[in-house]
This record gives structure tokens, C-alpha cells and sequence, in this order.
């Protein structure tokens, strides 16, 4: 009887330590961050909407519903992001230090492993190494879900080569071909071709953020146009938002704005344009990555954004300075 007493009370503890079928769960602790909070989604659909994450005491425990693997992104207080694979059924855990969250390690499944072992091999990388290094390990790895974020962000993001980002992504699609957001992002790096120099803006009609009607005519029809993708959480597309509001007092009529939000709720959504007191249209439909005019437009991740001059798409993908350049250099300011 006390043998028996022995072993049910281990099992208590081995489940209580874990997660169910349904369910996967996050066990951090960080260095030089002893309080605080922050965010976590997912932009192939695996968490409904923004989460949020507490510190306490340099520890956190986070377990969602999980029924399939995804990719979930944490969004930490600086602004940095980092992904982790989720399965169901599985716990991770997470060690870093909050100052050099890119040197944070994850184990408990192969997925987050393979991840951490890439942030090693790139961490004193310069970015055409990092893009070449992602490639390699696409290539050498193509049935892990970490392909399929290397791709988006080295070769839909950060200085697009759509052409490299479908070859990426069909060698995945031949041991992922049942991958819903691989399937998306390989239509997408196709039809984005269209956003490429000389392409056409897709035609759409949508409602702001304040219902009003907003259409691709009214953006063609300016001598220049940008449409750009952010979010509340995310520093360099808050950044961007700013840079354009400067723009905007210099060049008056001649340049017309038009924002997408991804911010889960449409009220924080509001409120920050209130506070900046951003005079253009905004849209914010709740959906964040997964949202219609998102994918019509072509936008893969956050900041993203495309200028029209004449009716022709001129540049896409630009960072801060190259977009305050662009412009400047069209609208002759």
C-alpha cells in the first residue's frame, strides 16, 4: 500500500509538471528581468488574438490550448521578438538573460532546438551571412516549422527576394505540402511580385478605423501614396508611423497616407492614433496578420509598407530612412 501511495503521488507530480494533449506550455525564467510583462501571438493561427505573459520573481508559466503545432512569437518590453514552435503536448523551456534575449535558449522539443542552435551559429554574423545561413539551414532542414520563419523574415521582410523566397519555399512544401501558412506565404511571395517596381496596387474598398470609406482609387489617383503595416507593440512600426506624420506637415495634399493595424483590439487601436494625433486613415479589423486586406495587399510580417507613384508601385519593404528618402525624392521636398 505504501509502494502504491509512493507511485500515484510521482504521477501527480510528473503531470503537474507537465501538459496535457490539448495544451502546451512555456517555462521561463530570466536574468535582469525580475518583473514585468509581455506579449505573445501567433501569425499562423495557432492563438486567437494578443496575449500577455507575466514575470514574476524572473519566472514565468504560460499554457495555451493547442491542438496542431504552430509558431508563436513573444514580444518582449523592448520591442524585440522571438519565435517559439509550439506542439501539443509539449512543454518548453525558456533560459535567457532579458538583456541579450537573442542569446536565449529553448528546449523541450526539436523545433525550439534547432532554433536555438541557429541563434548561435548567427550571433556574430553580419546580415548577408545571417540570409545565407538561413538559406543553408532551409535547405539542410526543409521539414522544420523553423524554415518557415527563417524565410519569412530574411527573404519577405527584411530586404524581400521574393525569387529566393519561392525557391525557400517549395523545397519546404515537398515535406510541408499540408502547412496551411507555409501554402499562404508561398502565394503570397508569388503575388508579390505585383508589389514589386512598375506593379499595380490591388483594387480594394474598406472601412477605417472610424468608418469611413477608403479605396485603392483615391490612392492612385495621388502623386505619391503610401500604405504601411504596424502595430502598438511593435517599435521600428511605431517609429515609421512618426517619420511619416514629419512627412506629411512638409509635402500637405501631395502625399497621401493610408495604415493598416494588426493590433488585436480595435479600442488600443483607437487610442493610439488619438494620442499621436494621426490624421490619415487607419484600418483595424481585429484580424492582425490574417486580415483580407492584409493578404490583398501582399503585407507577409510587421513593418511592411509600399509607396505608389502615378498609380505604379515604386518601392516596397522599406526601412525608416530609406522611406523618408523615397519620398523626399518624388515629392521633391
Amino acid at each position: 500500500m505504501k509502494k502504491l501511495s509512493i507511485v500515484l503521488l510521482l504521477t501527480l507530480i510528473l503531470v503537474s509538471c507537465g501538459t496535457d494533449s490539448q495544451h502546451f506550455k512555456i517555462d521561463g525564467r530570466f536574468l535582469h528581468l525580475n518583473q514585468g510583462e509581455f506579449y505573445v501571438y501567433s501569425p499562423d493561427g495557432g492563438l486567437d488574438g494578443l496575449d500577455t505573459i507575466k514575470v514574476q520573481a524572473g519566472r514565468f508559466v504560460y499554457e495555451m490550448p493547442c491542438t496542431r503545432p504552430c509558431i508563436l512569437m513573444m514580444v518582449f518590453p523592448n520591442f524585440s521578438e522571438q519565435p517559439i514552435f509550439a506542439e501539443p503536448g509539449k512543454t518548453v523551456s525558456i533560459q535567457g538573460d532579458a538583456s541579450h534575449l537573442k542569446e536565449m535558449e529553448t528546449t523541450g522539443n526539436t523545433a525550439n532546438e534547432l532554433m536555438t542552435k541557429f541563434r548561435k551559429q548567427v550571433a556574430n554574423s553580419s546580415p548577408p551571412e545571417v540570409r545565407k545561413q538561413a538559406a543553408d539551414f532551409i535547405n539542410e532542414y526543409p521539414e522544420s516549422p523553423v524554415g518557415v520563419y527563417l524565410v519569412s523574415k530574411y527573404y519577405m521582410q527584411l530586404e524581400p527576394d521574393f525569387k529566393k523566397a519561392n525557391q525557400l519555399i517549395e523545397t519546404m512544401l515537398k515535406e510541408q505540402d499540408k502547412y496551411g501558412y507555409l501554402i499562404r506565404l508561398h502565394q503570397l511571395s508569388q503575388s508579390l511580385s505585383n508589389s514589386s517596381p512598375n506593379g499595380k496596387l490591388p483594387s480594394f474598398k474598406a472601412t477605417d478605423i472610424y468608418g469611413k470609406a477608403v479605396s485603392s482609387s483615391l490612392l492612385s489617383q495621388a502623386t505619391v501614396s503610401v500604405i504601411t503595416l504596424w502595430s502598438s507593440w511593435n517599435y521600428d512600426s511605431m517609429s515609421m508611423q512618426r517619420e511619416l506624420k514629419k512627412l506629411k506637415r512638409k509635402a500637405g495634399n501631395k502625399l497621401q497616407l493610408l495604415s493598416i493595424s494588426i493590433d488585436a483590439s480595435q479600442s488600443e487601436c483607437k487610442n493610439i492614433i488619438e494620442r499621436d494625433t494621426i490624421s490619415w486613415p487607419n484600418i483595424c479589423d481585429g484580424d492582425m496578420l490574417e486580415g483580407n486586406l492584409v493578404r490583398k495587399i501582399g503585407f507577409a510580417a510587421i513593418p511592411d509598407n509600399i509607396i505608389i507613384h502615378q498609380g505604379k508601385i515604386v518601392a516596397h519593404g522599406l526601412n525608416i530612412q530609406q522611406l523618408r528618402e523615397k519620398i523626399e525624392e518624388l515629392l521633391h521636398l
